[in-house]
Formats: C-alpha cells, sequence, structure tokens
C-alpha cells in the first residue's frame, strides 16, 4: 500500500541515536535516585542538608515556565485553527481530543482523591528550613538564577496574541515564525536544565528520604504503582468501551497489532519515534489517507491522555505530601488550567515538569518546593505516559475514521486478526505521502527525554 512507504532502516538510526543520546542521563538519574535513598537511609542528617540541590534545578525549571507557556500557547491556537479549517475531520478531532484529555485528567484526580498518593511524608517548604540555616553560599547561588514570572498572566496574553495572529492572516506569519525561533531557543535551554536532573533528584530525594525515612520511598512506589494501574485501566476500560462501542474492534487486538511500536516507545522513552509507523499502520488497518495525516499528527500535539493522568496524580501527591491538600474548587481550578497549559506543549523537551510546574505556580506557588520529589521518579513514568498518549492517538484515528465513513471495516478486522499482516518490507524509502502533514503541525513530546516531562 502506498500508506505503508518509508524506508525502516531510515527510521530505526533516529531512533538509535536518539536512546543513545538520552542514555546516560537515564542512567544518572536511576543511578542519582538510588544514591539519594541510600544517603538518606544511611545517614539522614546528611541527607536533609542536600535539599538546596533540588530547590536549585526546581529554580531552574520555574524560570524557563513563563516562555514555555508563551511560545507554546501561541503556536498551539494557530495549530489548532489550522486544524479546525480542514472541516470535519479536523473539527470532530479536536472535540474528541479535548472531552479525552478533560476525562483523563479527572480520571487522575479521582484516583488521587481515593489513593492520597505522599500522605505521610510532610514535606517542608525549603526557605523555611534553609532560614534557621542561613548558608550564605546556599543564598548566592539561589540569587543567581532568574526570577519566575507570574504564570495565570502569561497564560492569558498568550492566547490573546494567538488569537490576534491567526486574525491577522498571512500577516502575522512572520511573528509567528518568529515565536518558533524564540521557542527553539527555550527548548534547548529547557534541553540543557535536563541534564542537571540527575543533581536536583539526588538532592531531592536524599532530602526526603532523611527527612521520612522508608515512607518516602513507600510513597513514591504508590504514587508509581497507582499512575501505571490508572493508566492501564484507562486503556482498557475507558478507550476500549469507547472503541468496541464506536467501532466494533477489541482493543487488546489493536494493541498487539501496535506491539513493535510499543517496544520502539519503550526503548527509546518517547512516542514520537513511533510517529511514522502509527501514520502508517493506520492506514493499513484501513483508516483513510487524510484521516491519518490530519488526526495522528494533530493528536501527538493535543490529545495527551497520559500526560493527563500525570499532571493531575502528581500535583496532588506534592500537594498531600506537603500538608497542603487541595479543596475541590482548587482541583477543578488545576483541571481548566492544565487543559489549557497542555495543549500547545509539543515537542517540549521535559514539557510535563514544566507544565506540571506552571500549574503547581499558578494555584500555590509553595507546592513547588515539593517537585524535587517528581524528578526523581519521573523517568519510571514516562515509558507509561508514551505508550497511554500513543494508544490514545491509535484509537483516536479509528474514530475518527469510523465518525467520518473513512475506516473500512472490513479491512480493520481482518488486520486485527492477523490475517492481513503489515509488510515491513514493503516499505520504501521514498517516505510517507502523510509526513507533511505531520510536519505541519507540531508534535508532541513530552517523553523525549527520560526525566521529562
Amino acid at each position: 500500500m502506498s500508506s505503508q512507504r518509508g524506508g525502516t532502516a531510515t527510521m530505526a538510526k533516529p531512533a538509535r541515536r536518539k536512546m543513545d543520546k538520552t542514555h546516560w542521563l537515564y542512567v544518572a538519574v536511576i543511578a542519582a535516585v538510588v544514591l539519594g535513598a541510600a544517603i538518606g537511609l544511611l545517614a539522614p542528617g546528611v541527607g536533609k542538608s542536600l535539599a538546596p540541590l533540588g530547590t536549585m534545578f526546581i529554580a531552574l525549571i520555574k524560570m524557563v515556565i513563563a516562555p514555555i507557556i508563551f511560545c507554546t500557547i501561541v503556536l498551539g491556537v494557530g495549530s489548532i485553527a489550522k486544524a479546525a479549517t480542514v472541516g470535519k475531520v479536523g473539527g470532530l478531532a479536536l472535540v474528541y481530543f479535548m472531552v479525552m484529555s478533560t476525562v483523563a485528567l479527572a480520571i487522575g484526580l479521582v484516583v488521587g482523591n481515593i489513593v492520597h498518593p505522599g500522605a505521610g511524608l510532610h514535606l517542608q517548604p525549603y526557605k523555611t528550613a534553609a532560614a534557621s540555616a542561613d548558608n550564605a553560599t546556599v543564598k548566592f547561588l539561589l540569587d543567581l538564577i532568574p526570577g519566575d514570572i507570574p504564570v495565570l498572566p502569561t497564560l492569558v496574553l498568550a492566547l490573546l496574541v494567538g488569537f490576534a495572529l491567526q486574525s491577522l492572516g498571512k500577516a502575522g506569519e512572520p511573528v509567528l515564525n518568529a515565536v518558533k525561533n524564540i521557542q527553539k531557543v527555550v527548548f534547548k535551554l529547557m534541553m540543557m536544565i535536563m541534564w542537571v536532573a540527575p543533581v536536583g533528584a539526588f538532592g531531592a530525594i536524599a532530602a526526603v528520604v532523611g527527612a521520612t525515612g522508608w515512607a518516602a520511598i513507600g510513597s513514591m512506589a504508590i504514587l508509581m504503582g497507582a499512575f501505571y494501574l490508572t493508566c492501564a485501566l484507562f486503556i482498557v476500560v475507558i478507550l476500549g468501551s469507547i472503541l468496541r462501542l464506536v467501532t466494533g474492534l477489541n482493543i487488546f487486538a489493536l494493541m498487539r497489532y501496535l506491539a513493535r511500536e510499543y517496544l520502539l516507545i519503550f526503548a527509546t522513552s518517547s512516542s514520537e519515534s513511533a510517529l511514522p509507523r502509527l501514520i502508517a499502520k493506520m492506514e493499513h488497518v484501513g483508516v483513510s489517507k487524510p484521516v491519518v495525516g490530519i488526526t495522528v499528527p494533530t493528536g501527538y500535539s493535543f490529545n495527551l491522555d497520559g500526560t493527563a493522568i500525570y499532571l493531575t496524580m502528581s500535583s496532588l501527591f506534592i500537594s498531600t505530601a506537603m500538608g497542603m491538600p487541595m479543596n475541590l474548587g482548587e482541583q477543578i481550578g488545576l483541571l481548566v488550567f492544565m487543559v489549557i497549559a497542555s495543549k500547545g506543549a509539543a515537542g517540549v523537551t521535559g514539557a510535563g515538569l514544566a507544565t506540571l510546574a506552571a500549574g503547581l505556580q499558578a494555584h500555590k506557588p509553595v507546592l513547588l518546593d515539593g517537585m524535587g520529589v517528581i524528578v526523581g521518579i519521573d523517568k519510571f513514568m514516562s515509558e507509561c505516559r508514551a505508550l497511554t498518549n500513543f494508544t490514545g492517538n491509535a484509537v483516536a484515528a479509528l474514530l475518527v475514521g469510523k465518525w467520518t465513513h473513512e475506516l473500512d471495516l472490513d479491512q480493520a478486522r481482518e488486520v486485527l486478526s492477523g490475517r492481513s499482516p503489515f509488510d515491513e518490507l514493503s516499505l520504501e524509502p521514498d517516505g510517507h505521502a502523510s509526513e507533511p502533514d505531520a510536519a505541519a503541525l507540531p508534535s508532541h513530546d513530552d517523553e523525549r527525554v527520560p526525566v521529562s516531562v
């Protein structure tokens, strides 16, 4: 099929380069977490004294929150408008993405309120703890890091600028291009900060474990376990039920069909690495090329179910651990903020951490001091986020195809049953016909770096 063009070898090489690029960072973060936990258990006093390392890393994250939010929202508004102009397919896809992201955020809040991850940790804001120490060196280093900019005014300004540029049409394109160039600089800065994550994770984990002992390790394990279970249930129960009701197809058959892509994502911590293959496989399964070309790339920016669950569960973990639980009104406000801020966070290295930090800063800035613990365990949740996001976009392509009568159900059943397997050897080096559409829209990957985001 024409949908299967594009060389396997040409895709495999970039994937290996991406994996190699982050391999040492992955190892360093895991080693830092283990070492920090060991120091916290064996020498609690020393562990607690390392808290400034985590605080300085979070200060660096805070420094780039506003530029990231501004650039991504401005460009995200442009992407929404672009997708909406393609008619029924784009409109249906955007509505579905918004609904499912909201559902995922709400599920994260529900599970977080049931499990109460972080209970019993009693984390303290760094400034309170540091006041007694009166460490001039720490104060000097913290003063070197620029202060953060308020998030909510930045968000409102970005939305207004985005819509204003859209109203200008072609006259606004030079400004949009300028924002894209600024975004590249901000993303590069974020990447540089993420390479300091092992130091921040080491200090934060050592301090938390030093203060609370095994309770900290247990709470982090509960959060990770609850997150994995929630993502699994979301895929099987929510996405599986919708897929069965709308198309009659089985979610497990779809997951088996995408098994090779799952392995690729797990190896690279990146759902973006499997984007060209998802486009080809969705066309092979019976979804028309135009629907795939619009739905899949747009979904990589706006349909981030796994990231949505991560954002709300992590927020509740931090607020509970710091003894500042959010009431219902604050949780709903957080949900609304995350729905907006997570759109257009496409392609941001460390976008998950940046969006999480933005949400916490918008509601209770003091909660940012608890983010160091999340930095330490973020890598262990990144693959699950990527797999959930990827599965959600595969299901979205089938659903939009069905709703627009652009899905061949007979072919889909043949493919998912294994009677019409995807022919890897049929991929040709001239590339995907759908990939220009993918390039035209920002592709999400807050999982691109192991300690994202």
